[in-house]
């Protein structure tokens, strides 16, 4: 059996028809047809009649919005601890301190009063608001965003959502990354839809859009040669890249239905399986796009292997890192899943099956040791406990089968 990976790329064949297009009329830079046409794919794709510029990454276009709501040296910036590193280090590119809020317990996403006490304490403590608020729609789950916009709203607050995992998904029927100021999609290689490395922000304002594609463009100034005026980037998605991504929006409703459609199955089959719950949509949050599926294993539970847990130290590289290795000398760290989620990765690793722990929380991270964080202990429970399964629009329901059936068999 081939290998089954968390989440990899599906073309729908019309990838190659756009590429070639480029290649044949000569827009291979990052601009050109390719480029407008997604960006306004992505915009009938939202429903909404704000503005979409297509970028380099995800975690380029948290930068540039973070930017454009004046975050600089100085600031803090209220970010949901539980997320990708992505959310939180381009608060730090502009000098600016994140200030880490815990999740609740049913959405694993930002807690509003968590987040409200945070905001009121910082402002006691600093004498000034937070610059922005980033909430992460974490594996695709929707954020509460009725109580973030209206907590922000009451304080004067942007609110950039990081909806780089939620391509698709939706609060109360309208696309999650429509809400904030700003909304950022990612479209990675695992992503939901790929153009092989990018990403996307939806702007308020065509004004606001304008100023990200200046700061997107290295900020050049409108005269016969180049002057500079302000520091800027080069964060442009290429018209190449834009072509798979045209080809890929043919798909992104059939590739959402599938994630949906795999998370199903897996709670069907885990019915059966006590102590291993699927995380699924909360009552009050019912349309996530599942990008990757996750669990929980009681920790009472016994793994195959569980007393080697963490006896040696990784060797290859994990979690995309293409090969790049940064060589550890001791196994453990003071904040880690549990010997048995471990036990459990290693055994599916040996049958062939990608399976990754929770994010670690930001501020459980030793890069973040020193910045301010308010916590409930969800998220560390949760990363202690937890663990991704693959769920790309290549895993099968006989992959799936498959999958569930060897985590019987690990269970001791």
């Amino acid at each position: 059996m081939n290998r089954i990976y968390l989440c990899l790329a599906h073309m729908s064949g019309k990838e190659q028809d756009y590429i070639k297009e480029a290649f044949d009329t000569n827009w291979v830079a990052p601009l050109g047809p390719n480029v407008n046409a997604f960006e306004a794919d992505l915009k009938r794709f939202a429903c909404t009649d704000k503005e979409v510029v297509a970028l380099s990454s995800g975690t380029a276009a948290v930068h540039l919005a973070l930017l454009s709501c004046g975050v600089g040296p100085g600031d803090e910036v209220i970010v949901q601890s539980f997320t990708f590193c992505a959310s939180s280090h381009p608060i730090t590119y502009l000098g600016a301190t994140p200030v880490f809020v815990d999740s609740e317990k049913d959405s694993w996403n930002i807690d509003p009063d968590l987040m409200e006490e945070a905001i009121k304490d910082r402002m006691a403590k600093t004498g000034k608001k937070p610059k922005a608020i980033v909430p992460v729609a974490l594996y695709g789950m929707p954020y509460r965003i009725d109580r973030i916009m209206e907590i922000a709203e009451r304080y004067g607050i942007p609110v950039v959502e990081d909806a780089a995992e939620g391509f698709g998904s939706r609060f109360a029927g309208k696309v999650l990354g429509t809400f904030g100021e700003f909304g950022v999609l990612s479209f990675n290689g695992n992503k939901m839809i790929t153009t092989s490395g990018g990403g996307a922000l939806i702007c308020s304002t065509p004004e606001s859009k304008n100023k990200i594609l200046w700061y997107a463009t290295q900020a050049r100034e409108a005269y016969p040669y180049y002057q500079h005026e302000a520091i800027g980037y080069n964060y442009r998605l290429s018209n190449i890249c834009a072509g798979i991504g045209r080809g890929q929006m043919l798909v992104a409703e059939e590739h959402i239905a599938h994630h949906k459609h795999v998370k199903d199955l897996y709670k069907a089959l885990f019915e059966d399986v006590p102590g291993i719950e699927l995380h699924d949509n909360p009552s009050s949050l019912d349309d996530a796009n599942f990008w990757l599926n996750t669990i929980t294993i009681d920790p009472s539970i016994r793994i195959v292997g569980q007393e080697n847990a963490y006896k040696s130290v990784v060797k290859g590289a994990v979690g995309g890192a293409a090969g790049v290795v940064h060589a550890v000398d001791n196994p453990r760290t003071e904040c880690e899943p549990n010997d048995n989620v471990e036990a459990l990765r290693v055994f599916l690793d040996a049958a062939g099956v990608e399976a990754r722990p929770l994010w670690k929380p930001m501020h459980k991270q030793p890069v973040y040791k020193d910045a301010p964080a308010y916590v409930n202990g969800v998220s560390e429970a949760l990363f202690k406990i937890g663990m991704c399964l693959p769920s790309g629009p290549l895993v099968s329901d006989e992959d799936v089968r498959y999958i569930v059936g060897k985590i019987k068999e690990a269970i001791v």
